[in-house]
C-alpha cells in the first residue's frame, strides 16, 4: 500500500491529485513535506501525540481525540494485511475471523469521528484542508482514506514520488 511502485496507473493518479490538492492548500508541496517529516519524529506514531498537534515551521495539524494504542495496534494489523495492495479501494472490513472482524469494526466505530485539520501558520499559504481517517464507511464496507494513510503511515519518500506522478 504505502509501495509507490506497486500501485497501478490509476491509483498513482489518484494519489497524485489528492495529494497536489492537499499541498496547493497549504502554501506547496515542501510545507506539506516538512509537516510530515516533523509528524515522523513523533514515536511509535503522531496519532498517539497526547496534545493531538503537531507543528511544522509552516503548518499546523491538530485532530481531536487521542489514539490509543490498541487501536492503533489494530489500524496497523489491517494495513500489514493489505500492504501489497495496488488498489486503495479495498474493504478493511475483509477478514477470515469473526473475532477479528469485530475488533476491526471496533476500531473503525472509535477512530470515524476523529477529523485531521492541516492549517498553515500564515493564512496567505492558503486555507488549508482537513480529513477523516475513513472515506467512505457503508454496512459492510469500510474504506480508509489515501490521505490518511500517506499522512500517517507511509513515508515522505511515497509522498514526493505522489506529487511528482506525471501520467
Amino acid at each position: 500500500m504505502c509501495n509507490y511502485n506497486k500501485q497501478n496507473d490509476d491509483t498513482k493518479e489518484l494519489l497524485h491529485l489528492l495529494m497536489m490538492k492537499s499541498a496547493d492548500s497549504v502554501g506547496g508541496a515542501n510545507f506539506l513535506l516538512g509537516l510530515m517529516e516533523e509528524m515522523k519524529k513523533h514515536k511509535p506514531n503522531a496519532l498517539m501525540f497526547k496534545h493531538t498537534k503537531i507543528e511544522s515551521e509552516q503548518l499546523t495539524l491538530s485532530w481531536n481525540k487521542i489514539v490509543f494504542k490498541d487501536k492503533l495496534d489494530i489500524l496497523e494489523e489491517v494495513l500489514h494485511a493489505h500492504k501489497s495492495s495496488e488498489n486503495q479501494d479495498f474493504n478493511i472490513l475483509e477478514s477470515d475471523s469473526a473475532k477479528k472482524s469485530k475488533k476491526i469494526l471496533n476500531m473503525v466505530k472509535a477512530l470515524a469521528p476523529i477529523t485531521f485539520v492541516v492549517t498553515p501558520k500564515d493564512a496567505q499559504n492558503g486555507g488549508g484542508f482537513d480529513f477523516k481517517v475513513f472515506e467512505s464507511i457503508e454496512d459492510d464496507y469500510v474504506k480508509i482514506n489515501p490521505i490518511f494513510v500517506a499522512m500517517f503511515f507511509c513515508s515522505t519518500d511515497f509522498t514526493k514520488r505522489a506529487l511528482k506522478y506525471n501520467s
